[in-house]
């Protein structure tokens, strides 16, 4: 069950970053700010019982996320923070994976690498929008395919723990095909939508509620 519930979260999460995450930062970095709040408030206090095995994982997961979910829309710094470590750590452990590394401290040392790397660029200058729709992209879509994994049963939580993950890409060509055509889709998707685009990441936070609603419309 929580496998499930995981999956359709960073189904959800992931869609969204990566076909409007450019378009819509003000949002969408909370989003994933919060999503990043509850795997990280679960994984504190997962102990024996495993991710998410007890009512305390949950009621401390959700907690974290709403704190992490509104400080990220109410500071700029802050959602850049969080919304460019989350990319990078994202980014930072798919490559190991797809590389055929095995999950380890190897992987994890990579993915807080990039996390440093690009909230430090993000904060000492303002990213170009180019730059920030393939980053958005590739980071939702490597959630996408994370959670799609977890539903159909490829694999479960336990399974980032240990080397499956790695096995099970690597054995299964078509994760990287509906990867890279996520990819391209999200690139595509964020980039033509010419009215709403901005060029820069600052101007893409000031603007995204209006953004929004601008779609909607």
């Amino acid at each position: 069950m929580n496998d499930i519930v995981v999956g359709i979260i960073a189904l959800l999460t992931g869609a969204v970053f990566c076909f409007r995450g450019y378009l819509a930062m003000r949002l969408v970095i909370p989003v994933w700010g919060a999503f990043a709040g509850f795997m990280l408030g679960a994984g504190i206090v997962s102990g024996d019982a495993g991710f998410l095995g007890n009512a305390l994982g949950w009621l401390v997961g959700l907690g974290l996320a709403l704190v992490f979910g509104l400080i990220a829309y109410l500071y700029y710094e802050v959602s850049v923070i969080i919304g460019m470590t989350g990319i990078g750590f994202v980014l930072g452990t798919s490559l190991m994976v797809m590389l055929g590394v095995t999950w380890s401290w190897l992987i994890v040392l990579s993915g807080v690498v990039l996390a440093v790397l690009l909230a430090f660029l993000a904060i000492a200058g303002d990213l170009p929008m180019m730059l920030l729709t393939v980053l958005t992209a590739l980071a939702g879509a490597s959630t996408i395919v994370g959670g799609l994994m977890l539903l159909f049963g490829t694999v479960d939580l336990e399974d980032f723990d240990l080397g499956v993950t790695t096995e099970t890409v690597a054995d299964n060509w078509w994760w990287f095909v509906l990867y890279g055509g996520l990819v391209v889709g999200g690139i595509v998707a964020q980039y033509t939508d010419v009215d709403r685009r901005r060029d820069t990441l600052r101007q893409a936070w000031g603007t995204g509620v209006s953004s929004i609603g601008d779609s909607t419309s």
